[in-house]
């Protein structure tokens, strides 16, 4: 297994001298060569191109000090085409890049390539396979980004989450994934799925490098104190909790004693009724959005979808403006309990799947334990380090106050060492 990169240590090393841009793309691109054709984590890659820019005088002061940085394929570029893994946009070539792209180039990272996604961010899977076993899926929609972290291929990488499509595949590759604070990553520049859930997140190897590169690209403080005190835990089964496997609640109950073990208040706690409410609201939100989205797609391209997305969005076809408002309510009732319960705890502690990933190609997974962290609007971090059946990642998840995102990355932190 391919070791994977640090973006903060990559950026240190470039800055002291000890290495220089050019020299981390040169170990991308080594790494490429070696994993990509099983792995299969790009849709469009210029090697010959990243190693022009990473020559570029003084870029190893910047932000992101010339670091690689891979964009999950339906996040508009202007260098690459963006075909959000459908045949509708197999020409797509986009005027602009989107908002968070510019913002990666204004930090002096440097784009690679495209990721792989599934179609129009979906469940039809990609082609991209598990590195960490080729014949298990790496999860969806941004199966690329986590998969080129997790195969030592880039140090960071760009992905979106809809239901969970950050924090699932992060969990199945065994890398760090975040998924923000609602709106914290602007979305301009995103083909969306639904408006009101689209998220901008990131992965890379630890909660360290997922700080430093959002620190680097938002220009926040997200400087992780050494002496982050003493968050108090929730430990959190879900309103989904028995759809969890075996290998999952004990990765569960082995974070919650090593947050024990190292001092920190660890209880278990039952969420409201209110909050689990949002759980069910969540589908109607993101689906009679997606009808209106991809309104365009539906009426004009219906025979270029899948049979899956295509289904789907007929079923979605059928949910009405009374029901999609009673949800969005539901959704706000939902946000405001979960405020209040924060009253007694600074971060909960979830699973981040139902498990391992599921063997074969055929399917992304589940989100069962990200949905409704999406609807809330919650910043979300995948923790890495346990494993479950054949050996296989299986990670937790610390769910965090919204606009807390540093101490929810701080807390993420605590239970990665205490893991480790």
């Amino acid at each position: 297994m391919t070791e994977m990169l640090s973006a903060r240590a990559l950026a240190a090393d470039i800055r002291s001298g000890r290495l220089t841009p050019l020299d981390v793309a040169e170990r991308c691109a080594a790494a490429i060569a070696a994993r990509e054709a099983e792995v299969g984590a790009f849709a469009a890659l210029d090697l010959d191109g990243l190693r022009r820019e990473a020559a570029a005088p003084g870029l190893g002061q910047t932000a992101l000090a010339g670091l690689p940085v891979g964009i999950k394929d339906v996040l508009d570029t202007v260098d690459f085409p963006t075909r959000r893994g459908s045949p509708i946009f197999a020409d797509h070539r986009p005027a602009s890049d989107a908002t968070v792209v510019r913002m990666v180039r204004r930090a002096g990272g440097l784009v690679p390539g495209k990721t792989e996604t599934t179609e129009l961010a979906f469940l039809e899977p990609a082609r991209t396979r598990n590195p960490r076993d080729l014949t298990h899926t790496p999860g969806g929609s941004s199966a690329g980004s986590a998969a080129a972290v997790a195969a030592g291929m880039l140090p960071l990488a760009l992905g979106t989450q809809t239901g969970g499509s950050v924090i699932r595949p992060a969990s199945f590759c065994g890398v760090a994934g975040f998924k923000p604070s609602f709106k914290l990553i602007p979305t301009t520049g995103i083909k969306a799925f639904s408006w009101s859930l689209d998220t901008i997140g990131l992965f890379a190897a630890g909660v360290e490098d997922l700080a430093f590169a959002m620190g680097a690209i938002t220009g926040r403080d997200f400087a992780l104190a050494e002496e982050p005190g003493t968050p108090r835990i929730a430990v959190v089964d879900t309103v989904e909790g028995a759809s969890a496997s075996d290998a999952a609640h004990a990765a569960l109950a082995e974070a919650a004693r090593a947050l024990a073990a190292a001092g920190l208040p660890v209880a278990a706690f039952t969420l409201p009724e209110a909050v689990q409410a949002a759980n069910a609201a969540h589908a109607l939100v993101q689906d009679f959005e997606a009808f209106l989205a991809l309104a365009d797609e539906w009426d004009r391209h219906r025979d270029q979808l899948s049979d899956l997305l295509r289904h789907h969005l007929g079923g979605a076809a059928a949910i009405t403006p009374e029901r999609y408002d009673e949800a969005r309510r539901t959704a706000r009732r939902a946000r405001h309990a979960l405020a209040d319960s924060f009253a007694g705890f600074d971060a909960i502690l979830t699973f981040s799947a139902p498990g391992i990933a599921p063997e074969g190609l055929a399917t992304t997974g589940l989100s069962s334990f990200n949905r409704m962290w999406t609807l809330l609007g919650s910043p979300c971090v995948n923790v890495p380090g346990l494993t479950g059946e054949k050996g296989l990642p299986i990670g937790v998840q610390i769910v965090g106050r919204f606009g807390r995102d540093r101490a929810a990355l701080e807390t993420a932190r605590l239970l990665e060492r205490a893991l480790s």
